[in-house]
């Protein structure tokens, strides 16, 4: 150990640390922070660090009791033990949000016992690999590796040991975004979505899905970033769209992807046809550029960590209390059980090379994924070109020898999940045993606490991902004409789910059409999920909550839909490497895209994101970063930890956590029939329930309230 750094509560000193009630404490809040990263990294492919907002409501929640029940005060290792457990969800949800709705595109379910293996067996294992490199890349790189949301979050539980009032500002913005999003969404009193689109130029539009989640994560991600994001959709949608309705107007033909004609096509099936694919190539060619930048740390990292793993005898001699991990042997023992889940699961489809290839390629990406998250942070670590770099070579492993059945498109799916989320999670992981080096906490109590947390949070987000889907999935009536003469491609029956269940209670075949169906179906079924009755007639089309076409139910009742771009990505990947279809032209058009940017020297991924998600999911971020910018104009020059910690961004985060929160309890409101039509006030607020202006305004009195909140003086906790 460094024996020049001194932490927060000495080696030698032993105080109450490891105890039932802050790792329940944890365990609840990582599953409502992992809930509400999980529906934000559904909408626009990113979320945000979940452990300072943690920490700040783990203080201030204790306090309270404290006070309302005579306890013991919490101490500063209890306190952290919170952050460490609660701080697993995020990280989890994020990796589950950019792989497993893929299923949904090639054609699958979403099986809850697939995602919850995956979820698990992911998130336990960047807990594991993290255990032996531990020393090596947070004691021994300390003063090299800084793990800034880590070290802000040791200031954070250090002020709290003196008191304050920041918890209140997280309840504040939590509570905003909660009723924001009940009284826009929930009842509709006002536009949750205002849009106008140009007359004078064909094809463009603007609009801006006015929500307290986006308008947080604008402002936690600066205004640099969000307007590279912006500028992404302002090419999508003023220059690309456009650019195809002139030029494709006159086609007598459709134009592959697409099967209508463009002149029939409105702004969003242009998106969804053409843009999307171009979008899809700029975000996968930004996350690889992202990932070479970073091969000398890959490499010095990967070094570093196998050594650490193989030769570092200090990490199974502990000298003290701050040096007391949980033995090599149970990472060991953890592995050889992870690869066996991984091979018997039957709903993964991988086989026992696979398995093994899994922990290899995640002990190299965990190794990768910590070392990054200690040089540039959370935000900026490329999961993303780590997940598309295993799944590119897996794919290509498997059409080498052959695996290219559509049983295989599952199992590459499940390795680049796993070794997806256990990279993100051990991101998380590292950050937390920073926060614990510096305040003085001991490695084996939190790396249980971890443990603890991915479990618990893995286990409830396959739930929290479904409930999403389903509650947003359409069931049309609006389908082509069609027979299906071959009674062999029919599946199990199901039921008619959602609003629409309660004039349909039949049960239906199920018939799936993907790319590779007949060219005779593809000529009158475009590929998706549809129900057919006992006669062979398709009845309905099914039309899912995530990556889903559909954003109205036929009696014209608006439904929420989730882009989820990053899992749009892996299914393209999947499919055009296995079945080699794949519209190239527009993927290279994309990946162009990408390398322009980066000889201009501008980060190419947020960009991409931009080009690849809707106006609307960009414009409210735009609109938050910009009121950061304000803020920080406003005010005196602050260190990275200042503003990390500071009230803006703690505010944001609990707008954050209150709509996203809104938004999946609305989610579970629609399984109680009529609910929706009880509380919609939209007719009786007339036309100004209609007002684009009226929406605005109230969102940029959201926008003002943050402004305010930002400006002011770091308060201690």
């Amino acid at each position: 150990m460094n024996t020049l750094f001194k932490p927060f509560v000495a080696t030698h000193e032993k105080i109450q640390e490891f105890s039932l009630i802050p790792v329940l404490m944890g365990v609840v809040l990582g599953i409502i922070f992992g809930a509400s990263s999980l529906y934000l990294a559904l909408k626009v492919g990113m979320t945000v660090s979940a452990s300072i907002p943690v920490a700040v409501l783990s203080i201030t929640l204790f306090k309270a009791f404290s006070k309302t029940f005579g306890l013991r005060k919490t101490t500063i290792l209890e306190n952290n033990l919170v952050q460490t457990t609660g701080s697993a969800g995020e990280s989890i949800a994020f990796g589950v949000a950019v792989t497993m709705p893929a299923l949904l595109i090639l054609g699958y379910d979403l099986d809850l016992s697939r995602i919850m293996t995956v979820a698990i067996l992911g998130g336990l294992l960047g807990v594991l690999m993290m255990i032996p490199l531990r020393h090596a890349l947070i004691v021994k790189e300390h003063g090299k590796l800084i793990y800034p949301e880590g070290t802000a979050c040791a200031e954070v539980l250090a002020v709290g040991e003196k008191g304050g009032s920041s918890g209140k500002i997280v309840f504040g913005g939590f509570f905003l975004g909660l009723f924001y999003k009940l009284f826009n969404v929930g009842m509709r009193i006002w536009k949750d979505t205002p849009e106008k689109v140009f007359s004078f130029f064909k094809g463009a539009s603007i609009s801006a899905e006015i929500s307290p989640e986006l308008l947080g994560v604008g402002y936690i991600i600066g205004v640099r970033t969000s307007c590279v994001m912006m500028a992404g959709g302002v090419l999508s949608s003023f220059v690309l769209i456009p650019m195809i309705a002139l030029f494709g107007g006159d086609l007598a033909v459709p134009l592959f992807p697409a099967k209508i004609l463009i002149k029939d096509m409105s702004i969003h099936d242009i998106w969804r046809n053409y843009v999307l694919y171009i979008g899809a190539g700029a975000v996968a060619a930004g996350g690889i550029i992202s990932l070479f930048r970073s091969l000398p740390t890959i490499i010095h990292g990967a070094k570093a960590g196998f050594a650490s793993a193989l030769g570092d005898k200090t990490v199974s001699g502990p000298k003290n209390r701050t040096e007391d991990d949980l033995p090599f042997g149970f990472v060991i023992f953890g592995s050889f059980a992870i690869i066996a889940a991984l091979w018997l699961a039957p709903a993964l489809h991988i086989n026992l090379v696979s398995s093994v290839l899994i922990v290899l390629f995640g002990f190299l990406f965990v190794t990768v994924s910590s070392r990054l998250t200690g040089e540039i942070g959370s935000s900026s670590n490329p999961i993303s070109g780590m997940t598309v770099a295993t799944l590119l070579l897996t794919c290509l492993v498997f059409l080498a020898i052959g695996w290219v059945g559509p049983e295989y498109r599952v199992g590459a799916l499940s390795i680049a999940a796993v070794v997806c989320i256990a990279a993100s999670n051990a991101g998380a992981t590292s950050q937390d045993l920073k926060t614990g080096y510096l305040v003085g906490a001991t490695p084996k109590y939190q790396q249980i606490g971890l443990l603890i947390g991915a479990l618990t949070s893995a286990s409830v987000i396959g739930y929290s991902l479904k409930l999403l889907n389903d509650a947003s999935t359409v069931y049309s009536k609006k389908v082509p004409a069609y027979m299906v003469t071959d009674r062999s491609l029919l599946k199990d029956k199901q039921t008619v789910q959602g609003p629409e269940k309660a004039q349909d209670s039949n049960e239906y075949y199920v018939y799936q059409v993907t790319e590779r169906s007949d060219p005779s179906v593809l000529a009158a079924l475009s590929p998706g999920k549809y129900l057919v009755n006992e006669q062979g007639t398709v009845t309905y089309l099914v039309d899912p909550g995530i990556n889903g076409s559909l954003n109205k139910r036929d009696d014209g009742t608006g439904v929420t839909k989730y882009d989820a771009p990053k899992a749009r990505l892996m299914s393209l990947i999947i499919d055009g490497i296995l079945t080699q279809k794949l519209p190239w032209g527009l993927v290279l058009l994309g990946v162009a895209l990408a390398l322009v940017l980066e000889l201009c020297r501008i980060s190419s991924l947020p960009f991409a994101v931009g080009v690849y998600l809707p106006i609307s999911s960009s414009a409210p971020i735009f609109v938050g970063g910009l009121v950061r910018w304000l803020v920080e104009r406003k005010q005196k020059a602050q260190t990275d930890l200042e503003a990390e910690s500071g009230p803006g961004v703690l505010f944001s985060s609990g707008l954050i956590a209150g709509g996203a929160i809104a938004g999946i309890g609305l989610a579970l409101t629609q399984v109680i029939d009529g609910f929706s039509d009880k509380v919609d006030l939209s007719k009786a607020m007339g036309a100004l329930g209609e007002s684009d202006a009226f929406a605005l305004c109230i969102f940029l009195v959201m926008a003002g309230i943050l402004f305010k909140t930002g400006r002011k003086p770091n308060s201690n906790i």
